[in-house]
């Protein structure tokens, strides 16, 4: 028998991303499955069975005229909104091509699903009509601006607009909409993409001019691969599918009779006023208000992204202050809690286009979360989301992710070693000795908050807040931080306070080291005489170095710091470099050499100065054409990806008493300690080890891991435990193992 691919019950499970797609209900899955067993007859066949298959389909068309109050007009079964979406443009360009000009505008609003200006842009060329695209801006509340509508919808052959956003939430005013664009143009095409409006928002499409309605099924827990378009009569419309005729003609192909089966028990859902399936707005906006308490009580400090008197209940769009979406994300995803990070469909951006639009700021653009539940949710469902989220609070107050209001709190983590905080390739370095006396090296401001709370928290002496030099590519954290934690500012431009500073049995020394800059230094950490890490700044970056293109960049003054150094650090030296552009995380000395490869020509005498220059220039003109980064960039090959192995394997490892065996979790310790994953594996404690990215550095710093063990690496989904599995074998780690698909395929 073929495994079944199921990886979490749902009872396990607390979902709240129904905005990207929701699970089919009981009841319509039980139709779809029927329908596939028993009604599966072809709509197109004259026989019986055929007939009954007919008859069903007429029979969901006519709900779905009642569910959205279309008594004329035409009902269109498509595969979902995005195919509708193209019927709509493709109906109207090619109705209104004769009357394109190079004065022409198609307009759609800035915050739209990006299905509908990639699909404007495209058949605007396929056809050639060279109308300019639009978007209309909005408000900071997500409002379109009627002002614009006003002054381009005259000469616009569309116009497309949403009902509801996907990512905020944010709903429109149509009335008032449509009063501004029938009021300037009678005859433009609007489509309204009401996706997220169906089962949230009474709707009454024949009392609109809205030519086009696009809606999808699986948004409202309907199969996935089943929608519909509504088209207003005597709207422009052209067959987007040809072939044998089926829907009147209207889109070839048969009919997908489960998944309209499935949206027939749907729409009976909706207008059955004796149901409880489908909540009143009212309950549904308390159920919101449930969850901004518990994350308001959890989280602390943070900030919704849409105004909540204007969006729908089922929405929150927010981020946390001093968290990043990540982080967020990481630790709910630890928790069996679903969310996503902006729009299902835009999660490989850095950053939400919706929020830009809105003029929100960079870190909420950057960091929002969305928190979606579909309006069938219950009384039970909620509870238990906000019980999970609360269950976090003493995981984030553990962590120092949160400022904790305990009077005594026990930190499950400590800082003591090194520790790496990263900001968009930016590398701040946080040093802890084992008497709590601590130094910061080179601080970012966003990251400016989590360090208040690890020294607060903790109750860290902070001897010294460092720059290693004035960096080209970010403002100065340094007096900020300093002013935050309320230490004296009695050190240089760069805070050195010009003697060597005691932290533990290790002392700090700075060395100068100018190259990439005129004022850059390297501090070395010793203990005795042995240096055991070395914050170079941007002398070196992780298996590469730093850029010499800046005004003040002298490449022969670097070669001459390179010898310093190199006479300075032993092989086991951890570097510490000041950007990490490429997730190395950590390199010793020897490694670093090992991958520089001009570096070690230049301390073995192999190139001249001169030469090193004229190489060094190369590389930096090979930096501005291919990498991007500004302080410099990476000579590290890519590494061939690490064997993947399954859960069985990975026990039978376990069990293997002549190799010993750990399991290694990468994840942050907030993961750690928000989803105990002893219960996957017969792992006892000495055969499982947390050290996060940002503590690998330190793993070697302290000499925590062994290149003669075995390791297999874990994390949510194997990207992570990837990344780490790369850096161990620049290392020299060879026996490291990546667990298939990461927890999230356990």
């Amino acid at each position: 028998m073929s495994q079944r691919f199921f990886t979490q019950t749902s009872q396990d499970l607390v979902y709240l991303d129904a905005n990207a797609t929701t699970p089919v209900l009981p009841r319509i899955a039980d139709v779809v499955s029927h329908t596939m067993r028993v009604c599966f007859g072809n709509p197109s066949s004259s026989h019986i069975t055929g007939v009954q298959a007919k008859y069903l389909l007429e029979q969901t068309r006519a709900k779905a005229r009642q569910v959205i109050g279309a008594k004329q007009g035409d009902i269109l079964f498509t595969s979902g909104a995005t195919e509708g979406i193209q019927t709509a443009v493709v109906s109207t360009l090619l109705a209104k091509r004769h009357l394109a000009t190079s004065n022409s505008v198609l307009l759609y609003g800035a915050t739209e699903h990006k299905a509908v200006p990639n699909t404007l842009k495209h058949w605007n060329d396929v056809l050639g009509l060279g109308a300019q695209v639009l978007a209309i801006p909005v408000d900071e509340n997500g409002l379109l601006d009627e002002q614009f509508i006003a002054e381009h919808v005259g000469r616009a052959l569309m116009i497309c607009t949403m009902a509801v956003n996907n990512e905020t939430g944010v709903y429109q005013n149509l009335q008032q909409l449509e009063q501004v664009i029938r009021e300037h143009n009678k005859d433009v095409s609007w489509m309204v993409d009401c996706v997220q409006a169906l089962g949230k928002q009474a709707l009454a499409l024949s009392d609109t001019t809205i030519d086009y309605a696009p809606f999808s099924g699986h948004k409202l827990y309907a199969p996935k691969g089943i929608g519909f378009l509504y088209i207003r009569e005597n709207s422009p419309y052209t067959p987007f599918i040809a072939g044998g005729g089926q829907e009147s003609g209207m889109r070839s192909g048969t009919e997908n009779l489960p998944g309209i089966a499935g949206l027939y028990e749907l729409f009976d859902l909706l207008l059955d006023k004796t149901s409880d399936v489908f909540k009143p707005v009212e309950t549904l906006h308390g159920y919101r208000q449930q969850l901004i308490t518990a994350l308001e009580n959890t989280f602390g400090d943070i900030t919704f992204n849409a105004p909540l008197s204007g969006t729908v209940p089922t929405t929150l769009n927010f981020c946390v202050n001093s968290l990043t979406s990540k982080e967020v994300m990481d630790l709910f995803d630890a928790a069996g809690i679903r969310v996503s990070g902006g729009s299902a469909c835009s999660s490989g951006a850095s950053r939400s286009f919706v929020l830009d639009a809105m003029n929100a700021s960079d870190w909420q653009s950057e960091n929002a979360i969305r928190m979606s539940f579909g309006p069938a949710a219950t009384e039970q469902d909620i509870a238990l989301a906000c019980e999970r989220i609360c269950a976090l609070k003493p995981v984030l107050a553990n962590n120092c992710l949160i400022v904790s209001d305990a009077a005594q709190p026990e930190h499950e983590v400590c800082a003591l070693g090194l520790t790496q905080l990263r900001h968009q390739g930016s590398c701040c370095w946080l040093y802890v000795a084992p008497n709590n006396d601590a130094v910061i090296i080179d601080p970012v401001v966003e990251l400016v908050p989590r360090l208040v709370r690890l020294v607060s928290q903790q109750q860290l002496h902070v001897k010294a807040v460092l720059e290693t030099h004035k960096h080209q590519d970010k403002d100065s954290a340094r007096a900020l931080l300093s002013t935050r934690l309320s230490l004296a500012d009695n050190g240089d431009e760069l805070g050195w306070p010009g003697a060597p500073i005691s932290l533990g049995a290790q002392t700090l020394a700075r060395i100068a080291t100018p190259g990439h800059s005129a004022d850059s230094h390297s501090y070395v950490l010793r203990h005795g005489e042995h240096v055991t890490a070395c914050f170079c700044g941007d002398l070196f970056i992780f298996s590469g170095l730093g850029s010499t293109q800046f005004e003040d960049a002298d490449t022969v003054q670097m070669a001459e710091s390179i010898r310093t150094l190199a006479a300075t650090l032993s092989d086991d030296s951890v570097i510490c470099p000041a950007h990490d552009y490429e997730q190395c995380f950590a390199l010793t000395w020897s490694a670093q050499l090992q991958a520089t490869p001009l570096v070690q020509q230049l301390l073995n005498e192999q190139v001249s100065d001169q030469e090193f220059v004229a190489q060094k220039a190369k590389m930096d003109e090979q930096l501005i054409t291919d990498c991007g980064a500004l302080c410099g960039f990476s000579l590290v090959a890519k590494q061939e990806n690490a064997q993947q192995l399954t859960v069985e394997q990975v026990q039978q490892m376990l069990e293997d008493e002549q190799h010993p065996t750990m399991v290694l979790d990468v994840r942050e310790p907030y993961e750690h300690g928000a989803k105990d994953i002893r219960s996957l594996f017969n792992v006892n404690d000495g055969q499982l080890l947390n050290v996060p990215l940002s503590r690998l550095a330190n793993a070697f710093f302290s000499h925590q891991l062994s290149p003669q063990t075995r390791y297999v690496l874990i994390c949510r989904t194997g990207n992570r435990s990837g990344q780490a599995i790369n850096n161990l074998k620049s290392l020299g780690f060879d026996n490291v193992y990546n667990l298939q698909g990461g927890l999230a395929l356990v």
